[in-house]
């Protein structure tokens, strides 16, 4: 069994991972807006702005992880901050 101390690093990594997740969520949705997509959002948005700008197929980029998109996007997320709306839910 594992310790309240393990448990602890479990639930705080996951709660990492889940706010990673969240904030490319959110990223996606600039994209989109700025990007001036009507049918994608979030991560569809992201997909969607990496298979027009680097051409890779559907397939590639759905296999991309959270952190393989966070790496990817880095560069062009400087600077961008997550909406005040979004910060406290």
């Amino acid at each position: 069994m594992r310790t309240k101390e393990q448990y602890q690093h479990i639930k705080k990594a996951h709660e990492i991972q889940g706010n990673l997740n969240f904030i490319m969520e959110a990223y996606g949705d600039h994209i989109a807006e700025r990007e001036g997509y009507h049918t994608h959002e979030g991560i569809q948005a992201i997909h969607f702005y990496l298979i027009q700008k680097y051409h890779w197929t559907p397939a590639t980029v759905r296999q991309l992880s959270f952190e393989d998109l966070d790496f990817l996007l880095c560069e062009e997320r400087k600077g961008w901050k997550l909406p005040k709306e979004l910060k406290n839910l």
